[in-house]
């Protein structure tokens, strides 16, 4: 029997989720497996896998044979480089210690470089929200900007037609309180002096 290390979907429509099994080549892809070894979720950054790194082992070298993306997880993982160690402990080029070492020197800098990536992942995100929220604060900024100068321009429209007629209603109210300009006085006529009557001439008698 020909048994394939692969992935086995599941999840729902635009979310996949797999298993990664041990399972008879002749077996459909979703359908019996002999033994299931892991997980991979490719809907997070960095992607998330779960392995059994000496069951992948053991199956590798029990002649099964990974699908290429198979191949590809299991040697992001180590459990390539692993099985390769195990083959020159089993040849006698090096201790099981030795090569528990040199494995566990790579896991130390393969997580390493998973850190990095995942620090440079969040201030990245942390830099963009920061973008967004600036421009947003600018074009908020503009809105009111823009708001407060229309406002201004109703207001300088509105203001001369009122500001004309209070000057006018002012001038209408300056002319009904201003007093009445006084006549002066006509000058007193002087009284004529009437002149004495001249003495009547004595009757002739």
């Amino acid at each position: 029997m020909s048994v394939k290390i692969r992935l086995q979907r599941h999840g729902k429509k635009g979310k996949p989720f797999f298993h990664i099994v041990a399972a008879d080549a002749r077996s459909p892809r979703d359908g019996k497996f002999i033994e299931r070894i892991g997980s991979y979720n490719p809907n997070t950054n960095p992607a998330t896998i779960v392995l059994d790194t000496d069951k992948a082992v053991t199956w590798l070298f029990n002649g099964a044979q990974p699908t290429d993306t198979a191949r590809a997880i299991l040697s992001y993982k180590g459990v390539l480089y692993k099985a390769h160690l195990n083959k020159g402990v089993k040849k006698g080029a090096l201790t099981q210690e030795q090569a528990d070492a040199k494995f566990n020197a790579w896991l130390d800098s393969k997580e390493a470089k998973i850190q990095a990536k995942r620090d440079g992942l969040s201030s990245a995100k942390e830099s963009a929200l920061a973008e967004q929220l600036k421009a947003e604060r600018a074009v908020n900024e503009a809105r009111i900007a823009a708001r407060a100068a229309a406002d201004a321009a109703a207001h300088a429209e509105a203001n001369p037609v009122v500001e004309e007629e209070e000057v006018v209603a002012e001038e209408v109210v300056v002319a009904e309180e201003a007093p009445a300009v006084e006549e002066a006085p006509a000058a007193e006529e002087a009284p004529v002096a009437e002149a004495p009557a001249a003495d009547e001439a004595p009757a002739a008698e």
